[in-house]
């Protein structure tokens, strides 16, 4: 028999971590307050599971200034997203039976 969840990715497994790159598939990049918003989360909840999906590659921080105010943003590097839509087409297969 296959192992019909070899193409599942670890680092989507958290529905949090879904939840931003799913975000983040869809945009050009996202803001930290917007994606706290978005997913109704804590600020240490949400920079720790960016943080993880940094260390991956998946996704990259940008800070930058408007105005005088400080922006930090986030985006899926293009590894992320090829590791993302590995990840949805294995649950995909997974769902259709294999």
């Amino acid at each position: 028999m296959k192992n019909i969840i070899a193409n599942l990715n670890k680092a989507f497994d958290n529905r949090v971590r879904l939840g931003i790159m799913s975000i983040l598939m869809v945009n050009d990049d996202v803001d930290f307050n917007a994606l706290k918003e978005m997913l109704n989360l804590t600020d240490g909840n949400l920079a720790s599971h960016l943080k993880a999906l940094e260390a991956t590659g998946y996704v990259v921080m940008r800070k930058e200034f408007v105005g005088r105010k400080p922006r930090t943003s986030y985006s899926a590097t293009a590894s992320g997203k090829i590791a993302f839509k590995t990840h949805l087409d294995a649950l995909e297969k997974l769902i259709n039976g294999g």
